[in-house]
């Protein structure tokens, strides 16, 4: 991330993203110019052996592969891509794999609400670290990872000065890079919720701490605060995610859960204690319990009233982890229906483009009238620092190679090539890199709501200057991803993200 100050005392921006590109020919990738090639052989041989005609056909059917690899709309999907996506969610349609009911009348063999999807096979258990905090720990057999979730409590930005602010972000962009560093850590997310608030917990804050001896002014006006502040009132939740490797290096047999355990409660403290200084206020970690709330209400937000009566009584509603998924659930196409409410998840296609500043996400983070539940998870990937080196040069040549193909360069090939030498001195003096995403997840109580929280995200990601674009055919895999379960996303694709990325 490259910082530029467009005056000498003017507010500070930030810019400078790129996104992995391959060298080839016609907008295709590496891979994709390699197949073109071939096909230009086959071709020949075809002419030398069968004649014009068998040649002609057979480069007609090879121009159309070609053709349905290099045509991509705005937001960079292919032709084939977006048919592919089609072929298999029908496949998944016909299978009645989009659909999905658990409990003991459900389609499930357990008889349990289990997790569905992605989620299916992850397994919780709880530990301690070095300061008797418990914390839960998601173990994904799939993909051999494990995950700790930490709840935080931002200060937000509302009267505190934009040198303060600035040092945050400087911070915040030193914690990511540092992620690079870290023994095993695979990948980071931040979960950003807002959610209206029931008012619960300021009812208890109210009658556990008034005083009997109080003037009746005094009892009436907080009994009036009581029952009109929560009226449009909304609460506002951050996690971040960390995911480590099992195993400890490549090729090296995956460590047990204990092993894993007792690893992470010596790293905790450290990691929390520096994310504080990022302005995400008190962070700790997330015990078992509060992990299976959260995700409770995530898959059924009308069990949120449920859970906030049982704690202003003083109980505690006690969740397995075989508990916490939705009775029914069904994706379609462009939306998932989870019990009690539908969610629509967008995913960004294109970072901002030119210079922002530290305030580009505000409104996007922000709760919003038309939308029940709103969910912005930021997905991050640090590069080995072993790796980055040759990644940033092979951005590099890329860039020039499109710049020189052509005796009249565009201007966005030239700035790219401006762009790919920054981000290579920048790595090259010490700075890390990182790959990251964003998934917007809108939920609704109400079906007849959607049009227009489909509206209100399309807003939001034009104030925030991003591309946005839902997930189709995979609703149900972005609404898992987008909550703090740790699942890296790559682990669990069809074709490795590093092939698609070339072709």
């Amino acid at each position: 991330m490259a910082t530029v100050e467009t005056a000498r005392r003017g507010p500070r921006t930030y810019g400078n993203w790129r996104k992995p590109s391959s060298p080839g020919l016609l907008g295709l990738g590496t891979v994709g110019t390699g197949l073109m090639f071939v096909a230009l052989l086959i071709v020949i041989v075809v002419l030398m052996t069968g004649g014009i005609w068998p040649a002609v056909i057979t480069a007609a059917v090879f121009g159309g592969v070609i053709l349905l690899l290099a045509a991509r709309d705005a937001d960079g999907f292919s032709i084939m891509s977006r048919t592919a996506r089609r072929a298999a969610f029908a496949s998944a349609k016909n299978r009645r794999a989009n659909v999905y009911r658990s409990g003991p009348l459900g389609r499930s063999e357990w008889g349990t609400n289990q997790l569905p999807g992605l989620g299916a096979q992850t397994r919780l258990s709880e530990h301690e670290d070095s300061y008797l905090r418990p914390f839960a720990m998601i173990y994904s057999p799939q993909a051999k990872t494990y995950s700790i979730v930490i709840g935080t409590e931002p200060d937000g930005a509302a009267l505190v000065d934009q040198e303060q602010v600035d040092f945050w972000v400087a911070d915040w962009g030193n914690w990511i890079a540092n992620l690079a560093d870290e023994p095993s850590l695979e990948a980071a997310t931040v979960t950003i919720e807002t959610a209206p608030d029931s008012g619960r917990r300021l009812r208890r804050e109210v009658e556990t701490n008034i005083d009997e001896h109080a003037p009746e002014f005094a009892k009436a006006m907080l009994g009036e605060v009581v029952l009109t502040y929560p009226a449009g009132s909304s609460t506002v939740k951050a996690y971040v995610t960390l995911t480590f490797g099992a195993a400890p290096r490549k090729g090296a047999k995956p460590r047990p859960a204990d092993e894993m355990a007792r690893e992470l409660a010596a790293r905790l403290p450290a990691l929390t204690a520096t994310l504080q200084a990022t302005g995400a206020g008190s962070a700790r970690p997330l015990s078992a319990q509060e992990l299976c709330e959260t995700i409770r209400v995530a898959y059924d937000p009308a069990a949120a009233t449920l859970i906030d009566d049982a704690h202003a009584i003083g109980e505690v509603p006690e969740l397995l982890w075989s508990d916490v998924g939705p009775t029914a659930a069904q994706a379609s196409w462009d939306g998932y229906r989870h019990d009690s409410a539908k969610s629509v998840t967008w995913a960004m296609t294109q970072a901002p483009r030119g210079l922002v500043q530290s305030g580009v996400l505000g409104r996007l983070l922000a709760p919003h009238r038309d939308i029940a539940r709103k969910r912005v998870t930021l997905l991050y990937k640090p590069v080995d620092p072993a790796k980055a080196a040759a990644m940033v040069e092979s951005d590099l040549r890329s860039a020039e190679f499109r710049a020189s193909s052509t005796r009249k360069p565009l201007a966005r090939d030239t700035l790219a090539v401006r762009a790919a030498q920054a981000t290579a001195a920048e790595e090259a003096g010490g700075a890390g890199l990182v790959n990251f995403g964003i998934l917007v997840t809108a939920t609704v109580l109400d079906p007849a709501k959607e049009t227009d929280a489909r509206a209100a995200v399309d807003n939001l990601g034009a104030t925030a200057r991003l591309r946005l674009r839902p997930v189709y055919g995979s609703q149900d895999s972005a609404f898992a991803a987008a909550l703090p379960l740790g699942l890296v996303l790559t682990k669990h694709v069809a074709v490795p993200s590093m092939l698609r990325e070339r072709v």
